[in-house]
C-alpha cells in the first residue's frame, strides 16, 4: 500500500497510526498490538488517507474542504486525536511538531480531474 503514496501521506500514515495506538494502549490494553475496534479504525484511516484527493498537497483532516470519513468514523477519530495529541508532544515529538505545522497549511482546491 505505501510504495506509492506521497511523502506527506505517509507521514500522515505514521501520525494516525501512532496515536490509535496511544489511545488504544491506555483504554484498551490490548493482547496484540491493537484491539479489533482499532484495527478496523486504522485499516479505515489508511483507506481513507490511500485515496485522499489532496495528496502533497494535503492539510490536516480537521481543516479539509472534503469530508471523507463517515460519521461515525469520524467522531471515533476526534475522539482519539483529542486523548493522543497532547501525549504525542511526549511520545513522538516531531510527528506531533510536523502534524501542528501542516495544520496551518491553508486547504488546497481540488483538481478537477480528480
Amino acid at each position: 500500500m505505501q510504495n506509492n503514496l506521497h511523502k506527506r501521506i505517509l507521514r500522515e500514515v505514521k501520525t494516525i497510526k501512532a496515536m490509535i495506538r496511544l489511545y488504544c494502549n491506555d483504554h484498551h490494553k490490548p493482547a496484540a498490538e491493537l484491539c479489533p475496534e482499532c484495527e478496523s479504525l486504522e485499516q479505515y484511516a489508511l483507506e481513507r488517507l490511500r485515496k485522499c484527493p489532496f495528496q502533497e498537497k494535503k492539510t490536516t483532516c480537521a481543516n479539509c474542504p472534503v469530508h471523507c470519513y463517515r460519521s461515525d468514523m469520524r467522531q471515533k477519530v476526534r475522539d482519539i486525536m483529542r486523548y493522543s495529541g497532547p501525549r504525542m508532544t511526549l511520545k513522538h515529538p516531531v510527528l506531533a511538531l510536523q502534524h501542528l505545522l501542516d495544520g496551518y497549511k491553508k486547504p488546497e482546491k481540488r483538481n478537477s480531474g480528480v
